[in-house]
């Protein structure tokens, strides 16, 4: 009877999970149709870790591309309502693009900056 209770409070436990929560010193962005929250973002030179929260209705993923086009990075695509924990292990000082790269999302306005310092 006690192993029935523990794995019916263990399962409780994961029911309750809703998926990663925001990590201490990261950048919440929030993905809705069609742009980015906020819409510009300074980081220092380094490590960045973003939040990202689809707060939309359809899949849509943050990309970061370069001054020449070039793509440096890129979070795995999110589903409605669903979060994710987006590592840039290591960005150099500059100025970038970041878009959604699903079809049509950054023609209708899905794109910001990113400033690194």
């Amino acid at each position: 009877m006690k192993g029935l209770s523990v794995a019916l409070l263990a399962a409780a436990a994961l029911a309750g999970c809703g998926g990663p929560t925001q990590p201490a010193g990261s950048i919440k962005v929030t993905l809705t149709e069609y742009k980015f929250d906020p819409g510009s973002i300074s980081v220092p030179a380094g490590k960045v870790v973003f939040f990202l929260v689809n707060g939309g209705t359809i899949p849509h993923d943050l990309i970061i591309r370069d001054s020449s086009g070039s793509r440096v990075a890129g979070s795995e695509l999110i589903s409605a309502g669903d979060t994710s924990v987006f590592t840039v292990s290591s960005i150099a000082a500059g100025k970038y693009t970041t878009f959604c790269d699903q079809v049509g999302h950054e023609a209708s306005g899905m794109k910001g900056t990113l400033t690194v310092t």
